[in-house]
């Protein structure tokens, strides 16, 4: 299914308008009549607004959406109190219902999936004991809810918990943070979580100020907020993607990119972290194919991290590569990545729980 782009198919093109007005900058909206959309396979995602109580009508409908049963995401409009309605468009072979009058976030919702919800792990206990984690899950939900639905990103609260990132990272060593954050059961959730931690802890080995060590947290927080934009379905596919959703899910950045760019106060390098974030100094990364002097430092320290942190998180389909074997495999990419901060990067990869506290400390 196209993660943005759905056709409406309607009696007449009333509502068309505002309908494409509402969706603008989150999925693109086509429009086809009823009567033209059923002498063509269906769309791969479609929203069916029609009455629902013509009989003659919704036999046809009904045949022609069961030409393609298992390509089509076929979400209908009914009225939210008529049971007769819903029933109807489910026996019809509706995917989904979607009450009037239409909401942008509840259609969303429907062809993404609710990446906000994958935060929740009530019952995980090394989280809930581990306040600074804990805090960082809930603000990682206000990012990807501001990214996924127009909702304002709540900049205080990331503040905060950058803040109490870069302290518990202090306090109690990068391995620490590591294994709490592996135990997330959300693998996008777990992603970012760790990138997050490798990226304070590798400003820190560096002697970045507490200041730039709370930017990195920021951009580590931040760096894969397009990912709320593609389907949990991929997200969250608990096996390697194939090639059609490796398509979709490299176009996170670009998506990250359109959520972050209207924010007030926000940083041009974290803009500049989240859209390139997976270039290479060879150019041969994406969006844009930049190569090495386009590139700036904290881009460069940030893909090291993000490379890092992917091989090293948890997996349904493999277990977490230990961190010098990362770390080999940051060596053996050569020219793509700048080998100066990933040889800087080497005692990050070999820390054990504490070392980083005793660092500070000035404790050998």
């Amino acid at each position: 299914m196209p993660a943005h782009q759905i056709t409406l198919i309607a009696e007449s093109p009333a509502g068309y308008a505002a309908l494409r007005d509402q969706l603008d900058g989150f999925i693109s909206v086509e429009f086809q009549l009823l009567e033209q959309a059923l002498r063509s396979p269906p769309p791969a995602s479609i929203l069916v607004d029609i009455d629902l109580a013509k009989g003659a009508l919704l036999q046809q409908v009904k045949a022609w959406l069961a030409s393609n049963p298992t390509k089509t995401k076929a979400v209908f409009v009914a009225d939210k109190a008529s049971h007769l309605q819903q029933a109807r468009a489910f026996a019809l072979g509706a995917t989904d219902i979607v009450s009037r009058p239409l909401a942008s976030g509840e259609l969303l919702r429907l062809m993404w999936g609710d990446v906000t919800s994958l935060s929740a792990d009530p019952d995980n206990a090394a989280i809930k004991n581990s306040p600074a984690v804990a805090t960082a899950v809930d603000t990682l939900q206000n990012v990807f809810s501001a990214a996924s639905f127009g909702e304002p990103l709540n900049t205080g609260a990331l503040d905060s918990a950058n803040q109490a990132i870069v302290g518990q990272v202090e306090a109690q060593g990068l391995n620490a943070w590591v294994e709490t954050v592996r135990t997330h059961h959300s693998a996008t959730y777990q992603h970012s979580l760790l990138v997050t931690g490798l990226a304070v802890a590798f400003g820190q080995h560096i002697g970045a100020s507490h200041t730039d060590r709370q930017r990195l947290s920021c951009a580590g927080m931040l760096h894969d907020i397009g990912k709320a934009r593609i389907p949990v379905a991929i997200l969250e596919k608990p096996g390697r993607l194939d090639e059609f959703e490796m398509e979709i899910m490299k176009k996170h950045p670009e998506y990250g990119f359109k959520a972050l760019e209207g924010v007030e106060g926000l940083r041009k390098e974290m803009l500049d972290i989240v859209v390139h974030h997976h270039e290479y100094l060879d150019g041969s990364g994406y969006p844009h194919g930049l190569r090495a002097h386009e590139i700036s430092d904290l881009v460069r320290m940030m893909t090291i991290a993000d490379i890092f942190g992917a091989l090293i998180e948890r997996r349904s389909y493999k277990p977490p590569m230990p961190g010098p074997q990362a770390y080999q495999i940051l060596l053996d990419m050569g020219p793509k990545l700048d080998q100066d901060l990933v040889r800087a990067f080497h005692s990050v990869a070999q820390l054990r729980h504490g070392e980083i506290a005793a660092a500070a400390l000035g404790i050998h």
